[in-house]
């Protein structure tokens, strides 16, 4: 079975250099998930705290589920994230020791249940982000040269 991308984050490629990424389960609420495979999601100002030993999911939005009842979740409520204890000891090093930071690149379903790509970054420095602008449009304007050769 493939899995179905609900949303990512397309800030977090431009802003951070992604080092290394991990696999992560939700723990949702019945509305939640409901609102997740509806695609009512957005993770753009979302970040992953942790304390070395749980790990959670911060200001990410998940929309009310519009047939939900009284009890709909908080839109914004922090989320706990399911990862191995050797997994949240990884994370945890590598924001306290190493000045990273943890962010959510896409949320998916696979199998039925939600899962969230989390990746290691380091910041970019302005000049990185403007050489990497420089590079997509050099190979744009290439690949429309060759385009109107043909």
């Amino acid at each position: 079975m493939t899995d179905r991308i609900v949303a990512t984050n397309r800030k977090a490629q431009f802003e951070y250099f992604l080092l290394e990424h991990y696999e992560a389960g939700i723990s949702l609420s019945g509305t939640e998930i409901k609102s997740i495979r509806a695609g009512q999601v957005s993770l753009a100002e979302a970040y992953i705290q942790t304390d070395g030993k749980e790990a959670f999911l911060v200001e990410a939005f998940i929309a009310p589920y519009k047939e939900g009842s009284i009890y709909n979740h908080d839109p914004k409520r922090k989320r706990r994230l399911l990862l191995h204890k050797k997994e949240i000891a990884e994370l945890w090093n590598a924001v306290r020791l190493k000045g990273n930071t943890i962010v959510p690149v896409r949320l998916y379903i696979k199998n039925g249940l939600a899962k969230l790509d989390i990746a290691i970054a380091r910041g970019k420095k302005q000049y990185d982000k403007r050489d990497e602008i420089a590079r997509r449009e050099a190979s744009r304007e290439t690949a429309l040269s060759f385009k109107n050769q043909e």
